[in-house]
């Protein structure tokens, strides 16, 4: 059983910068990509970005492009989300989760894996 968990969440002013982390078990790097999904209070959960494990294509979505980049270290099983010019409107609980399949990274249903979750709380 795959296992995913995020770290490196917290308070953060807007335009500041946070990395979180998901570390996963050592079977990981069987799953094809992975993703962080995002979702605040009320709201339905949305794709923030993806990458895969072997060639490191990375999708990100439109509302993060150029300020979030998505990277992984095959050798710790290990993916960031790295974070800058962060917005109020970043503020909610960061998913990573883990896919089998190629392709349509932006669907959560597309997901086989996923972790706990780790709190953004951007303060304006």
């Amino acid at each position: 059983q795959v296992q995913l968990v995020e770290s490196g969440g917290g308070l953060v002013q807007a335009g500041g910068s946070l990395r979180l982390s998901c570390a996963a078990s050592a079977r990981i790097q069987s799953n094809y990509a992975m993703g962080w999904f995002r979702q605040a209070p009320g709201k339905e959960r949305e794709f923030v970005a993806a990458i895969t494990w072997s060639a490191g294509s990375t999708y990100f979505a439109d509302s993060v492009k150029g300020r979030f980049t998505i990277s992984r270290d095959n050798a710790k099983n290990t993916v960031y989300l790295q974070m800058n010019s962060l917005k109020p409107e970043d503020t909610a609980v960061y998913y990573c989760a883990g896919t089998l399949y190629a392709g349509s990274y932006n669907f959560a249903n597309r997901y086989d894996y996923w972790g706990q979750g780790t709190q953004v709380t951007v303060s304006s």
